[in-house]
């Protein structure tokens, strides 16, 4: 069985005190019960239980419970844990469990846990894959499922059209795959009230962007992806990720990626408690290619990041901040 562990982090106001400390810790205790752990951050992370139930002499639903306890006991932190023979199922089943509780789905409930389940829910369909399936009137797993192999093949392909028909029907071919949380680092905001104003959003991810490059660039490195993370004032999350065009550490590339993902949401009313963003893929900038540009702007942006980033770390953090946040 895997688990998919949610880790009811508190709220933070800082990048130093929520999951950027949290998280390590809590994934240092997973590994104590099984050496196969990926990484979600900022507040996740899938187990492969296996092995660990033939080593403990216990099921899934005994080691999360066993998770838990020492998860409350070492860093005062409750979870919800999802349990299916395969990652999407775990996944799907700790959105819908109760805190501090775990949900076991099985092989022979996988179908029945599937069917009422909209067919964007599964791994691996996106917004147009959904559309084209809606239109011929397969709008859930239960009906994808019900549906002839060679149907789905003919509408979305023959690979895509088997991989969306297994999973609708709980076959799930992916693994665990076991990652270091030093993979990638992550900053966040919180707002002293929750906060409707889309030009103080704005002002937080320039901050956290800002941030994480100067974070990478000193450390000589640079990510391939960003991934958004928006709690709201009810404690719901929304976590978005995008791929770079390029591996960067360009304050001016990482604000952009976070603005995109940010007005991808929509949150005209929403009331979002903090924000964060993670850089993930780190790898040395030295290993990384770079698409030579001809835009003296753009040259010029580096040069004088480059300035800024001595004069830091010679005065301090805050002696060059953007204007946007000098008020």
């Amino acid at each position: 069985m895997i688990l998919c562990v949610r880790f009811l982090l508190p709220p933070s106001g800082s990048a130093a005190d929520g999951a950027e400390t949290l998280l390590p810790a809590l994934l240092g205790l997973a590994e104590g019960i099984s050496p196969v752990v990926q990484a979600l951050p900022p507040d996740a992370a899938l187990i492969d239980v296996r092995g660990a139930e033939r080593y403990f002499g216990r099921d899934a639903a005994q080691l999360a419970s066993l998770l838990r306890v020492r998860a409350l006991a070492h860093c005062g932190v409750d979870c919800v844990v999802g349990a299916g023979p395969g990652p999407m199922l775990a996944r799907m089943a700790a959105q819908v469990a109760e805190p501090g509780t775990t949900m076991v789905v099985t092989e022979d409930e996988a179908v029945g846990f599937l069917a009422d389940k909209p067919v964007a829910a599964l791994d691996g369909v996106g917004r147009a894959t959904a559309r084209t399936l809606c239109d011929y009137g397969l709008d859930s797993a239960g009906r994808v499922a019900a549906a002839p192999l060679a149907v789905l093949q003919r509408i979305i392909g023959a690979r895509a059209g088997r991989e969306v028909w297994e999973r609708a029907r709980g076959i799930d071919r992916t693994t665990v795959a076991p990652n270091a949380v030093s993979a990638s680092i992550a900053a966040q905001r919180a707002f002293p009230h929750d906060e409707l104003d889309q030009v103080h959003h704005r002002r937080a991810l320039l901050s956290i962007a800002g941030e994480l490059g100067a974070r990478m660039r000193g450390e000589r490195q640079v990510c391939r992806s960003l991934t958004l993370t928006v709690r709201y004032a009810d404690r719901s999350t929304t976590i978005r990720t995008r791929a770079l065009r390029e591996p960067t550490a360009h304050s001016v590339a990482l604000t952009d990626a976070a603005y995109a993902l940010h007005e991808s949401l929509g949150l005209q009313r929403a009331r979002v408690r903090s924000l964060a963003l993670r850089a993930e893929g780190l790898t040395p900038a030295e290993q990384a290619a770079r698409q030579l540009t001809f835009d003296p702007a753009d040259e010029r942006a580096r040069r004088i990041e480059a300035v800024a980033d001595r004069a830091r770390a010679r005065f301090g953090p805050r002696v060059i901040v953007p204007g946007s946040l000098a008020a």
